[in-house]
């Protein structure tokens, strides 16, 4: 059965240059930034699913439950918003939706959905290019062309894959807890436990470290980070986003 890393490195973007896409994401948000419009949000979030599902080939189920938590959060954020607008005070707004004795006016209204929006966007382009992203690929591409340091890059790679383990760590720590008829909360010696865990498994990862040559003079690589025509395409198309941003504004 393929695993994601396989399903990333297979589509298009996902051979792409990851410095190419995290520049067009970058450029992408910066534009939002500048904008209160309600439609360029709706441009950046349609063209960053659709990019996603297409030449990413993410899973829409594997998208929509990055997106689902997220865009309910965007939702709240929109809606709180609205209720709490300064613009609501004014007498001579429309008033569009009445909440008991809260009530929200047509310009509080606006002002919450693009704000709501603009989230909405904003999380739709870190959980696409995070779906469409090897962290190993952009660690390469960091250490390499971006120049940051092996041992800096390298060990943040290594302690963002060690996550899973360490809820591995603190069921196997429950259990035995519950195997001897403790409480299997969070205790402090659960705690404990998953500290004393985690220096030993940083430990064995510094070590290993230096052992393969890490920041040492000369090393080798084993896979070569280059930029490609199919980079200029990705940067070319998000160009061609930030041009339509600008036309809706």
């Amino acid at each position: 059965m393929p695993t994601r890393a396989d399903r990333v490195g297979a589509s298009p973007l996902g051979r792409a240059n990851p410095l190419a896409t995290l520049a067009v994401a970058i450029a992408w948000l910066l534009a939002l930034a500048t904008t209160t419009d309600l439609r360029p949000p709706l441009l950046v979030a349609t063209v960053a699913i659709a990019a996603a599902l297409t030449l990413g080939r993410v899973p829409p189920a594997d998208l929509a439950r990055g997106l689902a938590p997220l865009w309910l959060a965007a939702l709240s954020v929109g809606f709180f918003n609205a209720v709490l607008s300064p613009a609501n005070a004014d007498p001579t707004a429309t008033v569009v939706l009445a909440l008991g004795p809260l009530h929200i006016t047509e310009p509080a209204l606006e002002a919450g959905l693009a704000l709501g929006l603009r989230v909405a966007a904003i999380v739709a382009i870190g959980v696409g290019w995070g779906r469409v992203t090897d962290p190993t690929h952009l660690t390469d591409a960091l250490v390499q062309q971006g120049r940051l340091p092996e041992r800096f890059a390298y060990g943040a790679l290594a302690a963002l894959q060690a996550i899973p383990w360490i809820a591995e760590d603190l069921v196997a720590l429950r259990e035995a807890r519950r195997m001897r008829g403790l409480r299997a909360s969070w205790h402090p010696r659960v705690l404990v436990g998953m500290l004393v865990l985690a220096i030993r498994r940083a430990d064995r990862l510094a070590v290993a470290m230096d052992a393969r040559g890490f920041a040492a003079p000369g090393r080798t690589r084993y896979r070569e980070v280059r930029w490609s025509a199919l980079d200029t395409v990705v940067i070319l198309g998000g160009i061609a986003v930030l041009a339509g941003i600008v036309a809706l504004r």
